[in-house]
């Protein structure tokens, strides 16, 4: 009976394909409503109907990252076969950028605020200076390793870090390459187009790569056992993640929402003052630092963590098809995917693996583990490559310190990138 199904099920049986319809007749009668209708009426059924596809095609959710690479890519070629009207595009353009609406901007706060409360700070004080030292050594050893391949290869190694290296480790594309590409474009005047083109071929790759090392490492870890600690990391047991009180009311979306923007206006002042940073970094630091310190009251964490998990599930869909629409070359990634290009991405892994295994090890962590989490989890694909690597890896018990990688790693590498891409940029 359809009535047994979920409304989710029960909304994709007709009414989403009846919504989608509309908006596809409104853009085609040249009566599109401008700004957040426009966006809504198309965008939303649309990303409503393909994200569960993604997370169905087995090599795409396996180890391409699943339904976000299908709704980009969805988007991007909306655009290159010119299924959306000229008009239409152009408007999605102004409700994504910093001269419109600017909802990337508030799409990415919410994302940072609350994934980084999101983290307790009983954990951060625990492990965080200790587990800092992998994650940098991670960072480290992927940097070097691909600055010595370009070296070698003479293609520059500025070029390389900062356009395969940094996008491949800064946690995604939500939340690591969208806003990389709005650093970069806020220092250096590059087109977000032409940066996220070459931004988002390195993110699949890293992605595809990091859940394959994972099985590998297993696999090592069950030859060598020395090297592994079966799962636990450093060998206490009181790390466990507890995640935050969840609690979707209207008033505590709305706080969540105001924090996160007041943290977005934080970062515009400090910027002001240090422009030598993007204001994105400086925000991603004040977060950091109010988590670490225990400042925050619980109930904000719970308003921000709340407001995140609302916003990734209610806009993710919608910004990233318009990513895809807005910010991405379908032609250019496809020129810029060659055997050169894939060997790079792979150092990037590879140097990410021996970085954290090796300085986690100095610390006192279990290799492989270390080389998972602080690793493999700066490289995938945020979230869902998060839990693609553990999962093939078989260590979901580690999600607490992949969360770590993902939020603050991520975070770490979008502060340095605000610190380095105008020097980088101008060395390439």
């Amino acid at each position: 009976m359809i009535t047994d199904l979920t409304p989710e099920k029960r909304f994709l049986r007709g009414p989403g394909f009846l919504l989608l319809g509309l908006g596809f007749a409104a853009m085609y009668l040249g009566v599109m409503p401008a700004g957040i209708i426009g966006v809504a009426c198309l965008l939303l059924p649309l990303a409503f109907i393909i994200e569960p596809l993604g997370d169905r095609i087995p090599i795409l959710k396996d180890y391409l990252g699943g339904a976000p690479l299908l709704l980009i890519f969805l988007g991007a070629a909306l655009v290159h076969f010119n299924v959306l009207s000229a008009p239409v595009v152009e408007s999605f353009s102004g409700f994504m950028k910093e001269s419109g609406t600017n909802f990337l901007d508030f799409f990415i706060c919410s994302l940072i605020t609350g994934a980084i409360f999101g983290i307790h700070s009983k954990l951060l004080l625990k492990a965080g200076l200790r587990y800092a030292a992998p994650v940098m050594g991670a960072i480290f050893g992927s940097c070097a390793l691909l600055a010595l391949v370009g070296l070698l290869t003479g293609q520059g190694w500025a070029k390389l870090v900062l356009n395969i290296g940094f996008p491949i480790l800064g946690g995604g594309i939500g939340a690591g390459a969208v806003p990389m590409s709005k650093v970069v474009n806020g220092i250096t005047g590059q087109d977000i187009k032409q940066i996220m083109s070459i931004f988002v071929p390195a993110v699949v790759l890293g992605n595809v790569f990091s859940i394959i090392a994972a099985a590998l490492l297993n696999q090592l870890g069950k030859r060598y056992p020395k090297l592994s600690g079966n799962g636990n990391l450093m060998g206490d047991q009181t790390l466990m993640q507890e995640e935050p009180k969840i609690d979707f009311s209207a008033v505590n979306l709305v706080i969540g929402a105001a924090v996160a923007c007041g943290f977005y206006a934080l970062g515009k002042i400090v910027n002001l003052f240090a422009p030598g940073v993007h204001n994105l970094g400086w925000m991603v630091l004040a977060v950091s630092v109010c988590n670490i310190t225990g400042i925050v009251p619980s109930y904000i964490l719970s308003a921000c963590y709340s407001w995140f998990k609302f916003v990734a599930k209610a806009f993710v869909g919608i910004v990233l098809l318009a990513i895809g629409i807005v910010f991405t070359d379908l032609g250019e990634i496809a020129m810029s995917i060659t055997p050169q290009y894939v060997f790079l991405c792979a150092t990037v892994v590879v140097g990410a693996v021996l970085g954290a295994g090796f300085v986690g090890r100095l610390v006192g962590f279990h290799f492989i583990e270390s080389a998972i989490t602080a690793g493999l989890c700066m490289t995938d694909m945020g979230g869902t490559g998060d839990v693609a690597v553990l999962s093939a890896a078989k260590r979901m018990q580690l999600m607490p310190f992949a969360r770590l990688s993902t939020s603050i790693g991520g975070g770490i590498i979008i502060f340095l990138c605000g610190l380095v891409a105008r020097y980088m940029h101008t060395a390439q």
